[in-house]
């Protein structure tokens, strides 16, 4: 076997194959549980996405009263919110108006561990996909 056959990874559809007493099937698309994972951490990474808007939007002063900072801000009220109050330090003001609101960098945070940890629970499910015969 030379370095390219040892490489070069082929995907057949094969009936079971055994090797060295493990049945392994291969199937030609993705399954249930994969898909599972991939729309969690879509949600996940969309929840993501609108916290750092939000950060964003603070610190560059956007206009409130313009429909799609109000749509983010509202949006992201309700995910930042249970993070309020966990240090007496919430938002820090400037003369200028930026507002760095370490609520939300919390809640990032937190909502990363959080998708991090949904997404080790289903993996647990995926380790049995070999049989022994």
């Amino acid at each position: 076997m030379n370095d390219y056959e040892r490489t070069t990874v082929t995907r057949e559809q094969v009936d079971p194959v055994t090797t060295r007493g493990t049945v392994v099937r291969r199937t030609s698309g993705p399954t249930p549980l994969t898909v599972m994972q991939r729309a969690i951490a879509l949600i996940f990474g969309v929840i993501q996405a609108l916290i750092v808007l939000r950060i964003v939007l603070l610190l560059l002063i956007a206009n409130r009263n313009n429909d799609i900072v109000m749509a983010i801000m509202n949006i992201t009220n309700t995910l930042v919110e249970p993070f309020r109050g966990m240090f007496r330090l919430d938002r820090v003001n400037t003369e200028v108006g930026v507002v760095l609101d370490i609520a939300a960098i919390v809640a990032l945070i937190a909502w990363t561990l959080i998708e991090g940890l949904v997404l080790a629970v289903l993996r647990l499910g995926d380790r049995g996909t070999a049989e022994t015969a």
